[in-house]
């Protein structure tokens, strides 16, 4: 079964003027090779590591992991390589400094 999602007016325009040929890359070869070796560098997964969670937590991670439609353990790796990177933060900690 596949899901349709709704889009908003601006998302409409945006996704008629791709579909037309209005958008063309700017990437250059160089560009695409260097995004690609960052790619290849920041996914490249050469450590393992256990860890206990709830399994309540999991549950919840597991369901959110299939809506995304990822595997769960992706999902977890994703959370943790974005928190690392400053991308993802506490947002309750943030507040208790306030």
């Amino acid at each position: 079964m596949i899901k349709k999602t709704k889009l908003d007016i601006e998302e409409k325009v945006l996704l008629e003027a791709f579909e037309s040929g209005e958008f063309k890359s700017k990437l250059t070869p160089e560009r695409k090779k260097m995004i690609e070796a960052s790619a290849a560098q920041t996914f490249k997964k050469d450590k393992r590591i256990n860890i206990r969670i709830s399994s309540r937590d999991l549950t919840a991670i597991q369901r959110r992991a299939m809506e995304e439609g990822v595997p769960y353990q992706t999902l977890i790796a994703s959370i943790i390589h974005k928190y690392a990177s400053g991308s993802l933060y506490d947002v309750t900690a943030n507040n208790a400094n306030d």
